[in-house]
């Protein structure tokens, strides 16, 4: 394992416990969705000094956060109050709202953006017997164009675009099946053109690339999936099963698909010896886990959970969140 060193780092001031629920990587630096209801936004180079912007969301409890346009600092966010909010965090602090997506009462768990596709879609969790995916065209605001209530039966834990075809949405629940969808249809007996059925409650999943799905559930079964022709259709192509055990560790964050193509970095966790390991997910001849060239970080966030990290490969830097209230920064030793 390589190790980095925790070179900045802030902690946001609070009298009560405060938790930094994910970090969304930006071009102009990292911001942060914490359990104090705010979207912050940090200058990468000095965390120390404080937040570039601070602004308080009105979700009643803020569950989720993505990047509309990563490099023009556009962010949605949603939660308890159902409604989705747009900012854009060049502007003052006063006008960075730019959009109020309604037309949902129900808690929003998962949200996905196409900058491209001019879409962005919410994930409820299950209120009246449903759990629906709301999709607004931003160009014709403020209710959902579409609004998909039967594509799962639990709630709608993670959504995500494919990496090429800005029409075609990943879903996952926790009732346990990942969902390929085709939202240029409207009928919700046709719109799941994929199935894979990850038998536990999904916690994170995504496209790895145009083809390969990756799924980790809320008890750490990992497992990939391929929607390519000729593929075992819904059976998982690769299963790594319970990572607790593979890895020794006690929870995986999140799994992030790196930008180059190069396969995908697993952060994984183990609060009792305060550590916090990513591990490279390659592929060769198939996918396999790379340990010897882990990057590791030494403390991470004491005995609390990381809930999430990002890279930022040119700067060689990574940021890290968690429980503690702390955003830190990690550089390889110079």
């Amino acid at each position: 394992m390589y190790p980095l060193a925790c070179v900045d780092g802030y902690k946001i001031p609070a009298r009560e416990e405060v938790y930094v629920l994910d970090i969304i990587p930006l071009l102009p630096g990292p911001a942060t969705i914490s359990s104090d209801q705010k979207l912050l936004l940090f200058n990468p180079t000095t965390l120390k000094s404080g937040p570039l912007l601070n602004l308080s969301t009105r979700h009643g409890n803020i569950t989720c956060a993505k990047a509309f346009d990563v490099g023009g600092a556009t962010v949605c966010t949603a939660g308890e109050d159902g409604g989705v909010s747009m900012w854009d965090l060049r502007r003052d602090p006063r006008h960075a709202e730019v959009a109020r997506l309604s037309g949902n009462q129900v808690p929003v768990l998962s949200l996905a953006c196409s900058s491209a596709g001019f879409s962005v879609v919410a994930g409820t969790e299950l209120q009246g017997h449903q759990a629906s995916i709301l999709i607004w065209d931003v160009r014709a605001m403020p209710t959902p164009k579409l609004r998909y209530q039967d594509v799962h039966s639990d709630d709608i834990t993670e959504l995500n675009f494919h990496p090429t075809s800005h029409d075609i949405l990943l879903s996952g629940s926790t009732d346990g099946l990942v969902n390929i969808c085709d939202t240029r249809i409207a009928d919700e007996d046709e719109v799941v053109i994929q199935t894979f059925n990850h038998d536990a409650s999904i916690h994170h999943a995504a496209f790895l690339n145009d083809t390969e799905v990756f799924a980790v559930s809320h008890d750490e079964k990992l497992a990939l999936y391929d929607m390519a022709e000729g593929a075992e259709k819904g059976a998982a192509t690769t299963d790594f099963g319970d990572m607790r055990k593979v890895l020794g560790c006690q929870y995986i964050a999140n799994i992030f698909v790196k930008s180059n193509g190069a396969g995908a970095v697993i952060g994984a966790g183990t609060h009792d010896q305060q550590a916090f390991e990513m591990v490279h997910l390659t592929k060769g001849q198939g996918w396999d886990l790379d340990r010897d060239n882990s990057v590791g970080l030494p403390g991470a966030h004491s005995s609390e959970i990381v809930r999430s990290f990002c890279f930022y490969d040119e700067a060689q830097v990574v940021f890290s969140a968690g429980e503690d209230g702390h955003v830190k920064a990690w550089k390889p030793n110079s």
